[in-house]
């Protein structure tokens, strides 16, 4: 499992940083069960306020073989396609001065 967070609170990243290993600033990693996996991004769902997240984990059975979910607003937006994630980019904003 992968986590990354961006621009999220200390507190938030203080309390992953007690389950998971962070490898890069914002980023963890860890190995556990789905139970534990859900309990620890319900965490970052509570705890994120105006930051954003992306989940990542291995599933043998999807085809891909994993998963991922974001949270907050990111440039990234997952879309599924014919049963498998994706990701699109929207446009970047344009100054019109």
């Amino acid at each position: 499992m992968v986590i990354v967070v961006e621009n999220a609170p200390p507190r938030l990243r203080g309390r992953l940083g007690v389950w998971l290993l962070e490898v890069r600033a914002g980023v963890y990693v860890g190995v556990y069960n789905r139970k534990v996996r859900d309990m620890i991004w319900r965490n970052v769902e509570i705890g994120l306020e105006d930051g954003n997240a992306v989940i990542c984990w291995s599933d043998s059975s999807h085809e891909s073989g994993f998963r991922f979910r974001t949270l907050g607003t990111n440039r990234r937006i997952p879309r599924e396609m014919d049963g498998i994630q994706l990701v699109s980019f929207l446009a970047e904003a344009r100054d019109s001065g």
